[in-house]
């Protein structure tokens, strides 16, 4: 199955029937053909003997004969991926969290390198341009994609797809469900301007510096890889990001008239 998000393609097998019919339900709307290079992710139904089965993501990377591959290892899994043959293997047990897991550091190793990243935020389409509301966890990402109107789009209520294409900053929709439990849809649009959320007494929108909105979104970006030279592609990609899209703060409460103060 070829699953394509933000343009970038992870063709991804196991030999298990069940566990591939698992996944193909949870990127039902991701699935599409192989029209050009995929990254190729075997998943091995096989759980990994980790010392800790708590223990928290570790990414880091290790040069070997031909390269450079990546490990990344949690309670739950343990995978390898090599970016310059394209292949990665994920070792666990069946369970889709675990290989979305991996294919998100994947996307954001990718991203890196492509003037793009990967953020914790909601994202929607509304009147043709995305509008993105970014925030730790209990911000309001998940109450203002619930609160949206009837005409918007949502591309995602947890983990945005961020990219500079030719002709835009775009935010791409993506499989990665938080509370809402749904997948987004598999659109793209350029982006209009970025919203920071915090609860408030009252909706309010205030513009940020682009040190402080830059600040902001680094706080936010989805990224566990301990690379200097990957650090510094997102640091300058993230200062391009607030030089060309506005950065607002935004105060509300939770209804719908958010939206009004939004569109």
């Amino acid at each position: 199955m070829n699953v394509v998000i933000g343009g970038n393609a992870i063709q991804i097998s196991t030999s298990s029937a069940a566990f591939d019919e698992t996944l193909r339900a949870q990127y039902a709307g991701f699935i599409a053909p192989q029209n050009g290079p995929s990254i190729q992710l075997t998943v091995d139904l096989t759980p990994p003997s980790l010392p800790d089965p708590d223990a928290d993501i570790e990414v880091h990377s290790e040069v070997h004969s031909a390269g450079t591959r990546w490990i990344m290892r949690r309670g739950d899994f343990q995978a390898s991926y090599d970016p310059a043959a394209r292949t990665g293997v994920v070792r666990q047990s069946a369970s889709r969290h675990s290989v979305d897991s991996v294919i998100r550091i994947i996307h954001s190793l990718t991203l890196a390198e492509q003037t793009g990243f990967l953020l914790h935020a909601a994202s929607v389409v509304i009147d043709g341009r995305a509008l993105i509301f970014a925030g730790p966890s209990g911000a309001g990402k998940t109450t203002i994609s619930r609160l949206a109107p009837a005409d918007a789009h949502l591309l995602t209520d947890e983990i945005s797809y961020v990219r500079k294409m030719p002709d835009s900053w775009t935010a791409f929709g993506t499989p990665f469900a938080g509370e809402l439990a749904r997948p987004g849809e598999n659109r793209s649009a350029a982006i209009e301007a970025l919203y920071l959320l915090k609860h408030g007494a009252e909706n309010q929108a205030r513009a940020l510096s682009r040190a402080a909105a830059a600040r902001s979104i680094l706080r936010n970006i989805l990224f566990f890889a301990g690379d200097c030279a990957l650090a510094n592609l997102l640091f300058d990609t993230v200062c391009d990001f607030v030089a060309a899209i506005p950065v607002v703060e935004l105060s509300f409460v939770p209804d719908a008239r958010i939206w009004e103060l939004v569109r």
